[in-house]
């Protein structure tokens, strides 16, 4: 549980700066980080003061919608306003890590979609027996779940493991900022607090599944999860049951189109990639996503915005993610593009690995 004192050390000049350094990364170059930088010590402290005097109101957020291929409305936080998200999770996330369950995958250090799809397989094996018996697939998605959150069964959540109530204060702060369609519901995408609290709201629904329905394979990323048992009739009955749950418990619901039981011969679309027994395919409109993201940081990077080292890390994560589908042409083909686009530029990351080589070099010509 959070000490009464989680404020206290919320709102310390050494959390506030380490926010700041974390609210940073990867856009050193962006103009709002260099005019924050320019009086960093007397922003920061400004900050401090508005916190410490519940006087902080956060900017109104900026919007725009993006279409990746369906329509999604972000709403991006002013700077200052990602250091104070920053400086609360620092304080809160790591109490509430220890309540998730282990197969929850989004926004986690050590996690993430690539160790989802690495899990869904070791389960589609355990429950077919090496592809060797019938199993099913439980696919679902809740429908429109940023948009209806509730703010108080949230809160409620929360509360369980915050006991400060200047914390639960700034965090009503937070969620007031953001306007949906019903008042008291919704979290705006673009969010590091969104996407926390969507981990702290859909835990309830992980424990549900895990205590109350004994699911052993079940797998969560952000609102789309996955239940895999040999028996059709199970998964039926566990599909009525979360349903009734997400309704009466969250007031939520399953998509209606996207929350279906299939054969796993078949193939389950799961994050991004339809996956079989023996190969996985790169489903096209999520080719067009990383096609138009690399563009984004291709022009980003040209007019000075970014880093060298957020293209770095968004490729070598791509990558990772796409090793194991049928798509060597098509990464040989991004590959050569990018290489001609940096052809001078080295990461942080290549950096240190060429010290770290050179360094073993030198220390084994020494010992020779």
């Amino acid at each position: 549980m959070i000490p009464d004192n989680g404020y206290v050390e919320l709102c310390s000049p050494e959390n506030l700066l380490i926010a700041y350094q974390r609210a940073r990364k990867g856009k050193t170059r962006k103009e709002y980080v260099l005019e924050f930088e320019k009086n960093l010590q007397e922003n920061l402290l400004e900050l401090r003061n508005e916190l410490l005097l519940y006087s902080y109101q956060p900017r109104p957020l900026k919007t725009f919608i993006i279409r990746d291929p369906k329509v999604r409305k972000i709403s991006k936080s002013h700077f200052r306003d990602r250091i104070v998200h920053h400086a609360l999770c620092n304080i809160i996330e790591p109490y509430f890590e220890r309540q998730f369950i282990y197969d929850s995958y989004a926004n986690r250090k050590s996690k993430g979609t690539l160790k989802a799809i690495e899990r869904f397989n070791v389960f589609s094996r355990k429950v077919s027996r090496n592809h060797s018996r019938r199993a099913y697939v439980l696919k679902a998605d809740i429908k429109q779940y940023f948009e209806t959150v509730d703010h108080q069964i949230l809160q409620t959540a929360l509360k369980k493991e915050i006991k400060d109530k200047r914390v639960l204060w700034l965090i009503s702060v937070i969620l007031s900022n953001y306007e949906a369609k019903t008042a008291h519901q919704g979290m705006p995408l673009g969010n590091l607090t969104s996407q926390f609290f969507a981990n702290v709201f859909l835990n309830e629904l992980d424990q549900f599944v895990k205590q109350q329905l004994r699911a052993k394979y079940y797998i969560r990323y952000v609102d789309d999860f996955v239940i895999i048992h040999q028996s059709k009739d199970t998964l039926i009955n566990q599909k009525a049951k979360i349903d009734s749950f997400l309704r009466e418990k969250l007031k939520l619901t399953l998509h209606p189109d996207k929350s279906k039981i299939i054969p796993i011969k078949r193939g389950v679309e799961f994050l991004g990639l339809k996956i079989f027994f023996y190969h996985k395919i790169l489903r096209r409109k999520n080719l067009r996503r990383f096609e138009r993201k690399l563009e984004t940081l291709f022009e980003e990077y040209d007019r000075r915005e970014i880093d060298y080292d957020i293209v770095y890390d968004f490729l070598e994560g791509w990558l990772a993610y796409t090793k194991n589908t049928n798509t060597y042409k098509l990464r040989k083909r991004i590959m050569t593009k990018v290489e001609e686009h940096f052809q001078s530029e080295m990461s942080t990351k290549e950096y240190n690995r060429y010290l770290r080589l050179t360094k073993s070099g030198i220390n084994n010509q020494s010992s020779a």
